[in-house]
């Protein structure tokens, strides 16, 4: 008898959850759709756009100036970079990566390109 109590309190209880996850995951999507941040997101995936930084935030990001060299903003990636893989956050390194990625293409416009000193 207690077996079977036990058994239909942990019947009733498992579906009370999973009734309260189904309406907690409906109210999520109908918050989203109100505030557009659904529609945002399926443009992004859409376009495959991704937000680009302007080249001062990218020197702010890695602490160097207009008069580094590639070697330095290199030298700054790669110490900020596995500093933050280690025991940082995947969004700071996701920022100095993409850092990265504006000052090359802006060191490749640069005359003298991108140069690295052996």
């Amino acid at each position: 008898m207690a077996t079977r109590l036990l058994a239909n309190l942990l019947v009733y209880s498992s579906a009370a959850i999973v009734r309260a996850c189904g309406q907690a995951y409906r109210q999520a999507l109908t918050n989203a759709s109100k505030s557009g941040v659904a529609h945002e997101a399926m443009q992004n995936v859409k376009s495959g756009s991704r937000r680009m930084i302007s080249e001062p935030e990218a020197r702010q990001i890695l602490g160097v100036t207009e008069k580094s060299s590639w070697d330095e903003v290199l030298q700054k990636y790669d110490t900020l970079f596995e500093r933050n893989a280690k025991n940082g956050s995947f969004y700071v390194q996701s920022k100095v990566h993409r850092a990265k990625e504006c000052l090359e293409a802006a060191y490749q416009k640069k005359p003298e390109g991108i140069t690295t000193s052996t």
